[in-house]
């Protein structure tokens, strides 16, 4: 395994660190008190080619591999962990539609690269939460359409323009006669609800309620009945890039504690020369670089065909957990200066806390894990 970047690896990289710094960073707050991002910079990183690089370039993506997706989605954390998820979350639905609905690929992902457009995903309902395999949300054939009743959790509730859902359209057994549409949200009989959330505001999560829409039957994804095991699959992806984001808000946390306790000064020495600031400074960075590491191998493996469901349900639980740990160290190390709001230690606490819920919580990570190594019958 060559651990080196290749040149396009790093030329990408440095493009979305470049606006991390520049303009993500900068505007971190404002996004929050705003409770959106700003259209205009969504389409600022479609023209880069920071949103879903790996898609092809006939879709608008430039036919990266996923490494390269995980390093932008690192770095974009750098700078604002909820810019960072607009990434993720157009990687997770595009890859879902390429894969399994090429003509609805070629009308939306092409918006969702350019950062014209966001389409959602709505996999839980809030009655449910981690248990996605069992929807209310139904899907009945009619004259020649699909019609959907139910409820779904999303993130970018308030500003996507179109929805994957899963809904149920025969029998009652969990996991299974599950499909998946594409619902766009100006339909009629669809209404918003969006969620008073402790962080992530900017990500603009809710709920989307749709009360007898039709969708036409081309929007159907995939097989009628298999949505739940065929798209699934995708979720091993985003689960390592949500590591990569979460790890990114931390390693900028980390770097710019450094800097400060490098320069403040008590006791007529700095901060950083007592072993008491500097090791546990030193600790995080060791637990961020391991997290790292299975982050990134985890997107190798995806990249090279190998199997990498476990080692993506490991970064889904672990990273989010060591960057929560690593930010909470770096708002302490501050003092009661880190305790203030002029600093972004308390937003990125709260924004990372969101991701050791969303998109799998720690508990369901660590029995697909358990799952993977002795088998259904044998774990939990």
């Amino acid at each position: 395994m060559d651990f080196e970047l290749t040149d396009s690896q790093r030329q990408v990289r440095d493009t979305a660190r470049e606006i991390a710094t520049s303009t993500l960073l900068p505007g971190y707050a404002e996004r929050e008190r705003a409770g959106r991002i700003e259209p205009a910079l969504r389409r600022d990183l479609g023209a880069l080619g920071l949103i879903a690089p790996e898609l092809p370039v006939g879709l608008g993506g430039r036919d990266a591999d996923r490494v390269t997706t995980g390093l932008v989605c690192e770095e974009l954390g750098r700078g604002d962990l909820n810019v960072a998820y607009l990434q993720v979350v157009g990687s997770l639905v595009g890859q879902i539609l390429v894969a399994n609905a090429p003509d609805l690929a070629r009308t939306w992902v092409p918006r969702i690269t350019a950062g014209e457009g966001i389409v959602g995903i709505g996999l839980t309902e809030p009655h449910g939460g981690s248990d996605a395999g069992m929807p209310r949300m139904t899907a009945v054939p009619d004259a020649g359409s699909w019609r959907l009743d139910g409820v779904k959790s999303l993130s970018f509730a308030a500003d996507a323009e179109a929805v994957v859902v899963f809904a149920r359209t025969e029998g009652d057994t969990r996991g299974r006669g599950i499909s998946a549409f594409l619902v766009p949200l100006e339909a009629d009989g669809v209404t918003r609800e969006p969620y008073p959330d402790v962080g992530t505001t900017a990500v603009g999560r809710g709920a989307v309620h749709l009360e007898g829409v039709r969708v036409p039957a081309a929007n159907l994804i995939g097989a009628e009945g298999r949505a739940f095991s065929q798209v699934m699959q995708g979720f091993d992806f985003s689960r390592a890039l949500i590591g990569l984001q979460c790890l990114g808000a931390a390693e900028q946390s980390v770097d710019e504690t450094w800097t400060y306790v490098s320069g403040r000064e008590a006791f007529d020495q700095p901060l950083s020369t007592r072993q008491g600031v500097a090791f546990p400074l030193a600790e995080q960075e060791t637990l961020l670089s391991a997290a790292r590491l299975l982050c990134l191998e985890t997107l190798w493996r995806k990249d090279t065909g190998r199997p990498h469901t476990a080692q993506a349900a490991m970064c889904k639980w672990w990273a989010p957990k060591a960057a929560h740990e690593a930010i909470t160290a770096c708002l302490l190390l501050h003092g009661q200066y880190g305790y203030r709001r002029e600093l972004p230690f308390d937003q990125r606490m709260r924004d990372v806390l969101g991701l050791q819920i969303g998109d799998g919580t720690a508990q369901i990570m660590k029995l697909v894990i358990a799952r993977q190594r002795v088998g259904r019958s044998l774990a939990p």
